[in-house]
């Protein structure tokens, strides 16, 4: 490809990345840290995405802050059709941390932006990461699709009188999840996340693959929650429990049939390494 004349492509993101930074002659390896999974739902091509804006940036001397970085990445997932998305899982590589996000798409009024503007708050300390995670667990169902589909779906259902008032009550439900966590109610945490997944479910039922079914099946017998996360094409599905001694239970019936994805709360995002860190 020459400079500039790179086209957004889903297949040829890479390269337009390296294109819009000015870089040549650089090669990037992404690598999964797990063997055999392509994709995890994870916020996965955010991930790679972001991350690859990330060390162009550093490579091309620093050009943008990180909010353009947020953005940018975004954008590009948007432009090729990679995947219907927001900021939020950009914003977790550059800056980590348990925060809620509210994204503002065409900026804070007052406040200059790319690709809008967001507002993080601190949830909880970086000292209280061990009671949180002792309530989670990751799983792969080992089903992965396109999240596209159930994104354009989701997407229709704004335009429809039934579809918009669904959406509508998913904004309450983000934030009594949002002070469930705050406060270290678990208890609301856990029936948020049910309220979210069926509503989630009403708007497009193939949200919920049959897998996904069964893994829900298992953790209402444990007194536990699932969440089939993105739009549940990855694969990887995440699970609460209030209960820490129930996950455990939970593990023994989950683990001979899915896989279990290991995962760390980390205070901040990405890290360089062989290079020269910047504040």
């Amino acid at each position: 490809m020459r400079a500039g004349d790179v086209p957004f492509s889903k297949e040829l993101w890479l390269l337009k990345v390296i294109d819009i930074f000015g870089l040549s002659g650089v090669q990037f390896d992404l690598h999964n840290l797990l063997p055999g999974i392509k994709s995890s739902g994870l916020g996965g091509s955010a991930t790679a995405a972001t991350a690859v804006c990330l060390l162009a940036n550093e490579l091309s001397n620093a050009r943008f802050n990180g909010e353009q970085i947020v953005a940018l990445a975004s954008l590009l997932e948007q432009d090729m059709g990679v995947s219907l998305t927001g900021t939020q899982e950009q914003s977790n590589v550059v800056y980590g941390g348990v925060t809620d996000y509210v994204w503002f798409p065409w900026g804070i009024p007052g406040n200059s932006g790319g690709y809008g503007s967001s507002l993080r708050r601190t949830l909880l300390q970086e000292a209280d990461y061990p009671d949180l995670a002792s309530r989670i667990r990751v799983y792969h169902s080992g089903t992965e699709r396109a999240s596209t589909d159930v994104n354009l779906v989701w997407r229709r259902r704004l335009s429809d009188r039934a579809g918009y008032a669904l959406h509508l009550t998913q904004i309450r439900t983000a934030h009594e999840f949002r002070e469930g966590i705050r406060l270290k109610d678990w208890w609301q945490v856990k029936t948020s996340i049910r309220e979210y997944v069926k509503v989630r479910t009403e708007l497009c039922p193939d949200y919920m693959t049959s897998e996904c079914w069964d893994i829900q099946g298992q953790c209402e017998s444990h007194e536990a929650e699932s969440f089939p996360l993105g739009a549940g094409g990855g694969g990887a599905v995440f699970i609460f429990s209030p209960s820490p001694e129930k996950l455990l239970e939970l593990d023994r019936a989950l683990s001979p049939v899915y896989r279990r994805i290991p995962f760390n709360l980390r205070a901040r995002g990405h890290e360089f390494k062989n290079l020269p860190l910047k504040h």
